[in-house]
């Protein structure tokens, strides 16, 4: 049975280089895995009034990602750190199940999880070190070996189109062939 991947991109820009990113890693993952996107635009700040009465769409994206094999993160770098929108869709996907009963279980706890970025000169280092961080926090098993930090070149930001290197395709073929192995472990 094919195992599934929901994929997370941290940026909702039209054209975004992320977007970009993660749409090449679902070519490269080909028919080796179900893959789908997870659609976090219209989610409403984390606030702990409203796990009384959760809203349908965190209840949906909970979820998703909870009956996924594994989660696949795909962020720009702001301020050498992860976009605030990512933070908030990680502090409800964080939050238990039944509201202050941490017992009761996450949808990120022991969720096998990767990370891959697309960001200026700084390969989205910043980013994916700090998530990284905050995803064992979370209790996700993070597989840290093999992620994968683009450059964008300055043609990539005067064309909107995501320009890769060789030597970039062939590291996100070993982050794809790396998780599936992963997702596939016990």
């Amino acid at each position: 049975m094919l195992k599934h991947i929901v994929i997370v991109v941290a940026s909702f820009r039209k054209k975004s280089f992320n977007k970009q990113l993660a749409n090449l890693i679902c070519e490269l993952i080909d028919s080796r895995a179900k893959i789908s996107y997870l659609n976090f635009e219209s989610i409403p700040y984390m606030n702990q009034d409203l796990e009384k009465k959760l809203p349908v769409e965190i209840g949906n994206l909970k979820k998703k990602v909870y009956g996924a094999d594994g989660l696949w993160i795909v962020t720009p770098e702001y301020n050498y750190s992860y976009p605030g929108l990512l933070k908030n869709l990680l502090d409800w996907l964080s939050r238990p199940f039944i509201p202050n009963d941490f017992s009761s279980g996450t949808a990120l706890l022991n969720k096998k999880t990767t990370v891959s970025g697309a960001a200026g000169h700084s390969a989205a280092k910043g980013s994916l070190e700090k998530l990284n961080q905050l995803l064992l926090a979370m209790g996700c098993k993070v597989m840290k070996d093999f992620q994968v930090g683009v450059a964008l070149s300055s043609n990539s930001f005067k064309t909107d189109k995501l320009i890769l290197s060789e030597n970039d395709i062939k590291k996100l073929r070993i982050q794809v062939d790396e998780f599936l192995k992963f997702i596939n472990e016990n």
